[in-house]
């Protein structure tokens, strides 16, 4: 039950990392631009997931686990049930989309611009 729980939060941590990658991973690839074909597919991933309200692999092994371990599964998104705390659970559900849509165009005005500055 211990180990269950240690795994479920190794394997939240590892996602949390996930979703930065896809939130500011841009910004890393102006520093180490070959990270730009590791990055690029996990933000049409993270994009895809937001949009359609699909279920990532790493919840559903996380939820697994926190169940192995004595804990209530969350369902739903780990986005919706970490960072959605802060904002109303119907707001969320309407906001989730949109947010998905400024990080990909985000990610692809920081693109644009290494792009058109590149030496």
């Amino acid at each position: 039950m211990r180990r269950a729980r240690l795994l479920a939060g190794s394997v939240a941590t590892v996602h949390f990392g996930f979703v930065l990658f896809v939130i500011a991973g841009a910004l890393v690839v102006a520093w180490k631009p070959w990270l730009a074909w590791l990055h690029i597919p996990c933000v049409l991933y993270g994009f895809g997931i937001e949009i359609v309200g699909g279920t990532c692999p790493l919840t559903t092994l996380e939820n697994r686990l926190r169940v192995a371990g004595g804990k209530h599964d969350y369902g739903g998104s780990c986005v919706h049930f970490y960072a959605a705390r802060a904002v109303d659970p119907a707001r969320w559900a309407r906001l989730e989309p949109w947010l998905g849509t400024l990080v990909l165009l985000t990610n692809l005005a920081v693109y644009g611009y290494l792009i058109g500055n590149r030496p």
